[in-house]
């Protein structure tokens, strides 16, 4: 496609990497992740047919799962070319070297709402969901998408081979337990029902800056 090639030559020029190392299903599923289809996930994780727009982690997502990597530098650097795309998490920055004496710590941004549910939040501020390997990795891309408030980490049990990676979805406002009446149910592919464990919610003090 034109747009394809269009892109794959910004991406030379930004990056300094071969177009060759990128294929157009590739950059397609990149610059669409955005806000308008929810980042790649506009089926929440409650109704039948979702599917997780990105992971974030350290590793792969599991196999059948067409879910962006968005943690490695070359994907993080295309990205940044469309400011109106899904953003990899900036690192935190270091600690300073000599903080003042007796300083207080800050307060936590985030404060846990409810922690260890068998069911996970449905609510229509629903931003986007994806896979993440631990809690922090979700935090992280809270702090990541504009407007996000509240971010919801479960384990979807779904399928004999189910994976052990974490569920992550975005909200834009702070839920509480009382929201958290997805429990599953859905019948997958082999037969089985899938199921919710360690379900964890956690509020933002400040909503992520657009």
């Amino acid at each position: 496609m034109r747009f394809s090639a269009v892109f794959s030559a910004l991406a030379v020029v930004a990056t300094g990497v071969s177009a060759a190392n990128f294929s157009a299903n590739s950059i397609s599923s990149a610059i669409a992740l955005t806000s308008s289809n929810h980042y790649g996930a506009p089926i929440p994780p409650w109704k039948v047919g979702h599917h997780p727009g990105w992971y974030y982690g350290n590793g792969s997502p599991p196999s059948g799962i067409n879910a962006i990597e968005i943690h490695s530098q070359i994907i993080c650097e295309l990205l940044e070319l469309f400011p109106f795309c899904l953003q990899c998490p900036k690192p935190p920055p270091p600690p300073p070297h000599n903080p003042p004496p007796h300083n207080p710590p800050p307060p936590p941004e985030y404060s846990q709402t409810f922690y260890n549910l068998t069911c996970a939040s449905q609510d229509a501020s629903y931003q986007t969901y994806g896979l993440v390997d631990t809690i922090a990795d979700c935090q992280a891309m809270c702090d990541s998408v504009a407007g996000c408030t509240f971010f919801n980490t479960y384990h979807d049990v779904n399928g004999k081979d189910g994976s052990t990676q974490l569920t992550c979805a975005l909200f834009e406002k702070c839920l509480d337990a009382s929201s958290a009446d997805n429990c599953g149910g859905q019948t997958q592919y082999d037969g089985s029902v899938d199921y919710i464990i360690q379900s964890d919610g956690y509020c933002k003090k400040t909503p992520t800056a657009y």
